[in-house]
């Protein structure tokens, strides 16, 4: 490494960081990633069979992306080029293309590791798809997000995906054990300690190594420092959540699913996860809302009505007094008797009619206000519900040409065992009285 320290006009002496020092040499050295690394892993066959082609790593900070890209240029032979999509344009783009391109008429290929690579712009991605294909370049992206919905569909069918994983407490670990042995002293913290900073790091490798050097900085000779203290020295990183991107919608899913399969417990969890990342609040009190109706319906039609109050309780009450009327209803819904039984009528029936055309109603229930209207046979034969036995006429009411549908089936759960009855006795009394 000290060519890189000399050129950049550096002593090979100056302190470099921890995470730096303990960047990985080989591929065998990255850990938390055993599913693309191991001796069955994704990338471990690639390079086997020496096939390596275009990748998309995709992955949250940390996890040794740019440090396997690296390692894949050294392990393959090829030459290495670096370039962020935060600070590279088009100019930038062309220089590397044309760079590669030379290269390679001197019998060498170039990795091209771009970082950040969701950030190009359509146009921009487009670009590397002629140098792709002629093999100038072999492309390795790095993003965040979710190359689904981030990257171009072109691009994307050029490249394989690598997903990176966070770090587990066992990853975390075995970076903190090797940082040991590099400092040549242990980490002065106790073992609750440790398993807080381990938890502090969010799966982020390098931020638990950087944690791990503000410990050691902070600490006196023989001191050891328990949770409370370590809290104070290097304070809590903020939760790795970004709310206009992946972490959003994934937390809001987990949310929902815990909802709807009736978990208190962990439907809270993700309740506050969202809160502790800066959720707005009144974006969750929605997204209650919501589940109320589409996953409880009229099993329970209190749901509803819990889900809006709750809404104008944090309307009235602001934060942080009113987080606890949504809390209350995370909990209310998530024990609450499930159905989609509406949910799936309305989808049904918005199915149906899209696709019927412009069927008219039968004519005994349209009004006859002319005289004209009336010679045509509207509203002949309409029979007034209120005065029919039971209150219920049995008369059909869908279009003629349609023939009786049934969009709403309510299981036997909570409230809808009770109209599931009642459906039922209707039927039974049209069938009677020779309606449909």
């Amino acid at each position: 490494m000290s060519d890189l320290f000399e050129a950049s006009g550096l002593a090979a002496d100056v302190a470099r960081p921890l995470a730096d020092r303990l960047r990985p040499q080989k591929l065998g050295d990255v850990v938390g990633q055993d599913h693309l690394l191991g001796p069955e892993g994704t990338l471990s066959r690639m390079l086997k069979s020496r096939t390596l082609g275009s990748l998309i790593f995709w992955g949250p900070p940390g996890t040794g992306k740019t440090t396997v890209a690296r390692l894949l240029a050294a392990e393959t032979d090829l030459a290495f080029e670096q370039i962020s999509a935060i600070f590279s344009g088009v100019a930038d783009l062309k220089k590397v293309f044309e760079t590669a391109r030379a290269r390679r008429m001197s019998g060498r290929s170039t990795l091209l590791f771009v970082d950040e690579i969701h950030r190009f712009n359509r146009a921009q991605q487009d670009s590397f798809l002629p140098v792709m294909e002629d093999g100038t370049i072999t492309l390795v992206g790095a993003t965040t997000e979710n190359p689904s919905f981030e990257l171009n569909a072109a691009l994307l069918s050029r490249s394989h995906v690598m997903t990176f994983h966070s770090l587990n407490i066992e990853a975390l670990n075995r970076l903190l054990d090797r940082a040991e042995e590099v400092e040549d002293k242990p980490l002065p913290l106790d073992q609750e300690a440790r398993a807080v900073l381990v938890r502090m790091a969010d799966g982020d490798g390098r931020s638990a190594l950087t944690l791990a050097e503000d410990v050691w900085r902070a600490a006196d000779e023989g001191e050891v420092f328990d949770a409370e203290r370590l809290q104070e020295i290097v304070q809590r990183r903020a939760p790795i959540y970004d709310k206009s991107a992946d972490g959003h919608y994934n937390l809001i899913s987990a949310l929902h699913k815990s909802v709807r399969g009736s978990d208190p417990d962990a439907a809270l969890y993700w309740f506050c996860r969202m809160l502790d990342g800066g959720e707005d609040p009144l974006y969750l009190a929605r997204r209650l809302i919501r589940m109320a109706v589409e996953d409880i319906g009229l099993a329970d039609p209190h749901a509803l009505v819990q889900a809006n109050a709750a809404r104008d309780a944090y309307q009235m009450l602001g934060s942080p007094e009113g987080e606890l009327a949504l809390a209350q209803t995370v909990v209310y819904l998530a024990t609450a008797p499930k159905s989609n039984g509406v949910y799936m009528a309305y989808k049904a029936a918005t199915r149906s009619a899209k696709t019927s055309g412009s069927l008219l109603p039968p004519k005994h229930i349209l009004n006859a206000p002319t005289k004209l209207m009336k010679e045509e046979g509207y509203g002949a034969g309409y029979q007034y519900d209120h005065d029919a036995p039971d209150g219920f006429s049995g008369q059909d009411y869908f279009p003629e040409d349609l023939g009786r549908q049934t969009y709403y089936d309510p299981p036997e759960r909570g409230f809808e065992r009770e109209l599931r009855k009642r459906l039922e006795y209707w039927s039974k009394l049209r069938r009677e009285r020779g309606g449909a």
